[in-house]
This record gives C-alpha cells, structure tokens and sequence, in this order.
C-alpha cells in the first residue's frame, strides 16, 4: 500500500515576521491563489492562508494598489474574486494568444439571448421565443450551456413541464458582474438600442 504523503502546514501567522514584511507575505498568498484559480475566491477562502484576524479586504485593497503599474487587476465577480488581465491588453491578447474557446467569439445575437434569460430567469425556450418572436436554436442553447454560461433551472412538479434556464456563476465572471443585481437596468439597455425588438427580424 502506497504511503500518502502529508502537506506540510502553513505558516499562517508567520510570527517570525517583522509586521511589513508579514503583511507582503500575505498578500503574495492571495495572489498566487487568485492567479492560480480559474473561478472566483471567497473571502472565508482566502482568510485561510492569513493569519488570524488578518483583514483580507485591506490585503486586497493593497494588492491592488501593487498591481497598478501592471498588466492584471482584482475583481470581485459572483461573490468572490478574481485576477484577471486588464480591460486594454485585450486586442494584444486577442492578436497573439489561443483564446478561440473562450468568450470573445459571441455574437450580438448569442449576447441577447443572454441578456434575456439574465433578466426573466427561469425562462422557458417559449418563454425565450415570446420576446424574440422566434425559435431559439437548440445549438444556440448548446453552445451556451457548453460554456457554462447557462444551467438548467426549476420545472414545474407536473409531469412533461419544460426545462426553464438560468444564469450560472460563470456568466457573472465572463461580464465581470458581482451579482445579477449589477446587470444595467432595461431602460439603459433600451436607451443604448440594445433591445429584444432589434433581433425580431431573422439574423
């Protein structure tokens, strides 16, 4: 039988510290785990590799205060928070890196759809057709339930009742939103002409 291998503890309070250096240290924790996760951290996460009591917004503030002169921010998006590269690197991004899988192929269309079942979720593939005054693709569906985009959301108890859609965690990331409450409100949406009424025609 194969001997499991023990993590060494962590240091949290690292007491042999002077208290700047300290507080450096526990910023540096934050931020290799925030650049090592691919979703959002918790707070209760992130006040584990801290000491005690340790304040883990004002750790935040300051790491990101340090990351100013640099390519990547914090942000705090559904509930936690991320690193990610900042808003002006994305057409250097977009020139050199492999990000084919990743968000910025959306078409408008592919984004109201989005936008619709953000704001009436659970909606219904019928629910979704009465405010775009047609049939939304099942490949449509697909490819944003493929991104995690979309999830499958209540049904009614009756039996043959349709699947309903939600928004997941991951769509509060991929628009950089910390709850559904900090989606624009409909009149802005209107104001900007980003309405269901531009999409009635077939695309």
């Amino acid at each position: 039988m194969a001997k499991q291998r023990s993590e060494p503890e962590l240091d949290r309070e690292l007491a042999d510290l002077p208290p700047e250096l300290r507080w450096r240290e526990w910023m540096r924790r934050i931020e290799a785990v925030l650049f090592a996760s691919a979703s959002p951290v918790l707070c209760a996460d992130l006040a584990r590799v801290v000491g005690q009591g340790a304040a883990v917004d004002l750790l935040i503030e300051d790491l990101a205060t340090d990351l100013n002169e640099r390519a990547f921010e914090v942000v705090k998006v559904a509930g936690g928070w991320m690193m990610r590269t900042k808003n002006a690197y994305a057409p250097a991004i977009r020139t050199a890196a492999d990000i084919e899988e990743q968000l910025l192929d959306l078409n408008e269309f592919d984004v109201a759809v989005l936008a619709a079942i953000a704001y009436h979720q659970p909606i219904t593939r019928d629910g979704l057709k009465d405010i775009f005054g047609k049939e939304i693709s099942r490949d449509l569906i697909g490819r944003l339930h493929a991104r995690n985009l979309i999830g499958t959301g209540p049904r009614s108890p009756q039996r043959g009742a349709p699947y309903t859609f939600v928004t997941t965690d991951q769509f509060l990331v991929a628009f950089n939103l910390e709850t559904l409450r900090d989606l624009p409100d409909k009149e802005q949406l209107e104001d900007a002409g980003f309405t269901a009424e531009s999409y009635k025609a077939d695309i």
